[in-house]
Order: structure tokens, then C-alpha cells, then sequence
């Protein structure tokens, strides 16, 4: 499956030995992605990797895109992703933000579906 130029598709997380830094300065990897876990709700096909190192800067809609290709999904369905099982965030709201504000335990958990759900 060829994805898109546009789109980055996330990295299936895998543990990588420690870096040390050479100076004080702490500009990993780690710091420019967060860990994503997203879980299927209903009729939702479930994805055999669940956790995910998504990119901080990524947007939901990006993230949307990729699951649905990901899931082999016909362009006619729509793929609903939901925030603490409560709300749907925008689609052009950032990941990082929504780790920042709801993340918790190191990581991001984010429920998707392909009918309305919550909210």
C-alpha cells in the first residue's frame, strides 16, 4: 500500500536503546513524538498494533486518514475519533495539544469508530 507524499503515516512503536545526549541539550526523538493508543468502538475493525509513536505536530485529520487506510476502509464510510470517550476534537486540532491537555500515564488514548458514538 503506497501512502500519499503529503502524509506521514506513524511509526509502529518499537523500544530502541537509550541515547545519551553528547551535550546538555535534550532534543530527542522522544520529545517530538508522543505515544498514541488507539482503541476500536463498535462496529470498528480492531488494529492489530494499538500503540503508536505519532509525531506532535500531527493533526487528527491526518491521523483519521491513516487509520481509515490503514483499516482498508471504502472512501464512502466515515471514521469518527474520539477524546476520553466524551468528545470528537477538531480535525485540524494537533495531537500534541490533545496529549498536553488529556494525556495521561505517558500516552494519548484515542477511541475511534465508524458511527457517532459520544458527544
Amino acid at each position: 500500500m503506497k501512502m500519499s507524499d503529503n502524509v506521514e503515516s506513524p511509526i509502529e512503536t518499537q523500544k530502541e536503546e537509550p541515547h545519551t545526549p553528547s551535550d546538555d541539550s535534550t532534543t530527542s526523538d522522544d520529545k517530538k513524538k508522543i505515544d498514541v493508543l488507539l482503541k476500536a468502538v463498535g462496529d470498528a475493525p480492531i488494529m492489530k498494533t494499538k500503540k503508536w509513536a505519532v509525531e506532535r505536530g500531527r493533526t487528527v485529520q491526518s491521523l483519521s486518514q491513516f487509520i481509515s487506510r490503514f483499516l482498508k476502509l471504502d472512501t464512502s464510510e466515515q471514521l469518527f475519533i474520539y477524546v476520553n470517550q466524551s468528545f470528537a476534537p477538531s480535525p485540524d486540532q494537533d495531537v500534541g495539544v490533545l496529549f498536553d491537555c488529556f494525556g495521561s500515564d505517558g500516552k494519548l488514548i484515542l477511541h475511534y469508530c465508524k458511527s457517532q458514538a459520544w458527544g
